[in-house]
């Protein structure tokens, strides 16, 4: 099977043009293109849109580069004039929505120092840049200058879907046979019974095109719920003089946005405040240059990102008026990425479609051939007769149903219904998945490279210890003792308050509320405890430069003006780093002395206690400057002020999840820029770190060579004070050895290694947009647990697709095979083609919306890991489907051929009792086939059954059916009702078929695994590394 699959497969994370165009031109048997191929990357229409994007990208380069100098040389007379409208004047404002807009897309510096910079914006928008937009006016200001939200496909309607499932080939050749069934049974055998045959075609065509409309419906509207969570982004806003979070959407012209690293520009703006802002602009001109917003260049441009500073902005333009708005109109078409499984089983598709082609050719053949010859016999041939030409009609009408059934164009299609009710779970259970194909490629993971703030820990810090004029004091309570001289305690205030990227603001309520990372707020906490006052220090020591945090240097400066003309420099960061830079400490009297050798070492050896208990530790430290440096702060010549030990406890069922990881062949890495000491204690304390598994930094790490790398990489467990090159580094090596990765990540510099794992995933909570944009799965609470039962869903889904290909497989050859022996021996076929069609009905549409939806058992999370190469259809499965396919074909050949003398049938109706028999037999098959493939190895097979509703409706529908079809619908489905002695047989016959599994699942077909279903694992984690 693999080798006639060669052409369909591709990379489950960015495949080629080339394996996606090869893909497609392969499936040459499609019955519904349309239905197919809807959930599936329309090539032309992405081609077409990335022209589009590419027109509006050179569009805004022309913006940034042309048009600015163009500017400088036109005189102010030249330029537009805008006239103020009386709706615009009425509503207090005094500035056009367009004229704005202008501005601001142009780049045009002279306009905006017309208009009095942002200061002069704010006032003709009617807006304090200290207070913000009134909530009272949220309304009118959308109503003049639009909402902050982008043009959209309209949601098809559920006629659409009906339509689109009309759409199928066989179907409509199927309405036509029906028609014509109809006119010609009419006129010879007269009304009402002429019309039987052709008016049960129709209204099984009716009822197979509702099912599916419906199914198709369903899951549209999950995808919309899906991709509403995906466009959910957040920002920090000022309104009614408090700082807030709001909604993207909800962004009005005049709000007061404040930006950090990793923010997404939400809107067109122009620049306030802010220090070494950096702008990531590639998304809309296509330079990887960062561009520097200051008060001389304000402009800032929605789609763009922070790459570095912060800065508070003024939103001028929204929504569809911006560039960003047009260019995402033209990136909302084009569908999903297809995933592996959809293509390969599209691959399956194929070729089992060919096969029932060919069948379905060859019984219209015999069937034909047959009717000749018998006719010659009887010496007819040469009188022909309408009734002749029904006959004709129908077997072509069976011989299209058998294409109906063959082609099973349900295959692919239960891929995305599996993985759309999978991704709605997730969503309830907090993972939020961007991509289909993340949500697959989950399931066959061997490796997660986890943070740990936050996601093993539960990001809830505190400082819990501190060491100061070499005195270590500890939390008691609410409280530090520290019993610091005033000039100790001002300095070491001064320190925590000056040197911060976080706010402390009053809530609605008045209440305290702090802004900003865990890390920053834990010690801002612990400098209000102190007794100090942000506000204060604010007034006192003006900011004058900004090195914002980032996990290269791992430490954050800040340049304060001092008493006497002077600068004082600040920093903080990673203890080892930063202790480097001092060369004096403070001491007890707030003096600077020597810090000596001894000194280091006793600093160090507290530093590393604080560590072993799972603390993470940060220096504070300062110097004094005669003048602000022109480049950089400096790097050297700092006073100790403090070392302060962060607490951020293990969330609870972290080490459960970590076990369940490892039980289930899962290595779970740690890489963390906490020092070794603290990661190997929280790393064993979470049960990742065991015997014989390694701990290394960073810098050791990157410097190891290649083949040193390769040797060490299968062992090590936790990387400490690593950088995001580092990370990168480790998932791209682990990845070449054949693992499969999923990495988390909630930094703007993390991006590379979310781009680059198999499946990235994002914090919900402490990830930056950017860490989100370039991630397959959000976890939305940051929390281990969460990304195991990703893990969980992503096997689940591959073995439910396993259980519908079993079980529709099954079908496809039994219904085949029976029909075409039939029609060659006997002349006729026993399954009708309403029959057909509602067999199809079971096996396609209803038997996905069973099968593929089952919600994962905790068995799934004992199996190794399911491998890149594994062969889809497993050997297992051919025993399964082989088996179940003998015995349906022996006992339907059996009634097909001895029926009547066996169950003694006579009497003018015996033909018709027995093809009810063979119908209603061959369905219970299908039903206890489905029970059957619930587990393809275990044979407890009623395991959970229960708890899924969805299995539970779908078996007591075909069951309350097909009574009916039986004993209600005979004159359309060409049955008669039968006794309850038949109805007992045919349920026996079809229960059989699960004794039958309990024999077949008994049968050793695969070397590492067992009748239970589990398979076997390496004794203990460390081997599994």
């Amino acid at each position: 099977m693999s080798n006639l699959l060669k052409d369909f497969q591709v990379e489950a994370k960015n495949p080629s043009l080339e394996a996606r165009q090869r893909w497609r031109s392969s499936v040459s048997i499609v019955k519904n293109r349309a239905r197919r191929f809807r959930m599936i990357s329309n090539l032309e229409k992405l081609a077409e849109n990335e022209k589009k994007r590419c027109q509006i990208q050179e569009k805004i380069r022309v913006a940034f580069y042309v048009q600015k100098a163009a500017l400088q040389f036109i005189d102010a007379g030249a330029r537009r004039e805008y006239k103020l409208t009386d709706e615009v004047r009425q509503a207090g404002f005094h500035v056009e929505a367009d004229e704005l807009a202008s501005m601001v897309r142009n780049h045009d510096t002279r306009s905006l120092t017309k208009s009095g910079g942002a200061e002069g914006i704010a006032q003709k928008l009617s807006v304090s840049l200290t207070e913000g937009v009134r909530s009272s006016e949220l309304h009118i200001r959308e109503k003049i200058y639009g909402a902050n939200r982008y043009a959209e496909k309209p949601a098809r309607s559920f006629l659409t879907f009906v339509w689109e499932a009309l759409q199928d080939v066989t179907l409509i050749i199927l309405m036509v046979c029906a028609v014509v069934s109809i006119g010609v049974g009419v006129a010879t055998e007269g009304f009402p019974k002429g019309m039987y045959d052709g008016t049960g075609i129709l209204l099984s065509i009716i009822l197979v095109v509702m099912v599916t409309a419906v199914s198709d419906y369903r899951q549209s509207l999950q995808f919309r719920d899906l991709d509403r969570e995906k466009k959910k982004i957040n920002i920090q806003v000022t309104r009614d003089g408090n700082r807030q979070e709001v909604s993207i959407d909800d962004l009005v012209v005049g709000d007061v946005v404040h930006l950090s690293i990793g923010d997404r520009v939400p809107a067109d703006g122009v620049f306030i405040t802010g220090y070494n802002l950096e702008i990531d602009e590639s998304s809309l001109s296509g330079e990887s240059e960062p561009s520097h917003v200051n008060k001389e260049k304000p402009f800032l441009l929605s789609g763009t990102k922070v790459q570095n500073g912060s800065a508070k902005m003024l939103v001028t333009t929204v929504g569809m008026r911006t560039e960003w708005g047009k260019l995402m109109e033209t990136l909302s078409e084009g569908g999903e990425d297809e995933t592996p499984l959809q293509v390969k089983l599209n691959g399956v598709a194929t070729i089992i479609g060919k096969i029932g082609l060919g069948f379905a050719v060859l019984t219209f053949v015999v069937l034909c051939v047959r009717f000749v010859i018998g006719k010659a016999a009887a010496g007819g041939i040469s009188e022909w007769s309408s009734e002749d030409a029904l006959t004709l009609l129908d077997y072509f009408a069976i011989a299209v149903t058998i294409i109906v059934v063959a082609v099973p164009e349900g295959l692919p299609l239960a891929v995305t219904l599996s993985l759309a009710f999978a991704m709605k779970q997730l969503m309830k259970d907090r993972a939020l998945v961007r991509h289909l194909a993340a949500c697959e490629t989950m399931g066959s993971s061997t490796c997660i490279c986890t943070d740990k703030t936050g996601t093993l820990t539960t990001n809830h810090m505190v400082v819990n210890k501190v060491w100061i004029c070499e005195n270590i004091k500890e939390r008691r309570e609410e409280n530090f003792e520290l019993n610091l001289s005033e000039q100790v305690k001002n300095l070491l205030i001064q320190a925590i308050f000056q040197n911060t990227g976080s706010e402390v603001v009053k809530d609605k309520e008045g209440k305290t509320q702090i802004l900003g990372s865990p890390t920053e707020r834990a010690i801002l906490e612990f400098g209000l405890l102190l007794g100090g006052d942000v506000e204060m220090q604010r007034r006192e020591h003006k900011i004058l430069k900004i090195e914002p945090f980032n996990s290269d240097k791992k430490k954050m400066s800040v340049l304060t003006s001092h008493s006497g003309g002077k600068v004082r420099a600040f920093c903080k960061g990673a203890s080892e780093i930063v202790l480097k830079m001092c060369e004096k400490v403070v001491d007890s009297s707030g003096k600077s002395v020597p810090l000596t050798e001894e000194k280091i070492a006793a600093v160090s050896e507290v530093i590393e206690g604080f560590a072993s208990e799972a603390l993470r530790t940060l220096c504070l430290v300062y110097t004094d400057l005669d003048e602000a440096p022109s480049g950089d702060l400096p790097d050297g010549g700092y006073t100790l002020v403090a070392v302060v030990g962060i607490k951020d406890p293990v969330r609870p069922g972290v080490r459960e999840a970590v076990q369940t990881c490892q039980n289930a062949g899962i290595t779970v890495r740690m890489v963390t820029g906490d020092n070794i000491s603290t990661a190997k204690a929280i790393a064993k304390e979470c049960g990742i770190l065991t015997a014989g598994g390694v701990a290394i930094e960073g810098s050791e790490f990157r410097n190891l060579p290649p083949h040193e790398m390769r040797a060490i990489l299968p062992k090590i467990q936790v990387m400490a004070r690593s950088l995001p090159l580092d990370k990168h580094t480790l998932v791209n090596n682990l990845r070449k050895i054949g693992e499969v990765v999923a990495v988390t990540g909630d930094g703007t510099n993390d991006a590379p290694a979310l781009h680059e794992s198999d499946i990235g995933l994002a914090m919900g909570i402490a990830g930056t947009e950017v860490a989100k944009e370039n991630a397959d799965v959000i976890i939305m609470d940051d929390n281990f647990a969460t990304i195991v039962n990703v893990a969980r869903w992503g096997r689940a889904v591959y073995i439910n697709i396993q259980k519908f290909v079993q079980f529709q497989l099954t079908v496809n050859v039994v219904a085949l095979i029976i029909n075409f022996v039939s029609a060659c021996i006997t002349g006729s076929a026993p399954l009708t083609a309403v029959q057909l069609l509602w067999v199809n009905m079971i096996m396609d549409t209803l038997g996905a919306l069973a099968l593929a939806t089952e919600p994962p058992n905790e068995g799934l999370m004992k199996r190794q890991p399911i491998g890149r190469t594994a062969s889809f259809i497993t050997r297992a499965m051919w025993r399964n489907i082989i088996g179940q396919s003998i015995y349906q074909l022996i006992v339907l050949g059996i009634l097909n051929f001895y029926g009547k003398q066996i169950l003694n049938l006579n009497g003018p109706d015996s033909t018709a009792v027995l093809n009810t028999i063979i119908f209603n037999s061959f369905v219970f098959c299908q039903v206890f086939n489905e029970v059957n493939s619930r587990e393809i190895e275990k044979i407890n097979v009623f395991e959970g059954m229960f708890s899924s509703w969805v299995f539970v409706a779908v078996m007591t529908a075909t069951i309350g059916f097909q009574l009916i079809i039986v004993e209600l619908l005979g004159a359309f489905a060409s049955t008669v009702p039968l006794s309850w002695q038949h109805w007992l047989l045919c349920i026996v016959i079809g229960s059989i078929s699960m004794i039958l599994a309990v024999g077949l699942k008994c049968i050793p077909v695969e070397s590492n695994s067992h009748h239970d279903g589990y398979e076997l694992l390496p004794s203990g984690p460390s081997d599994s590394a």
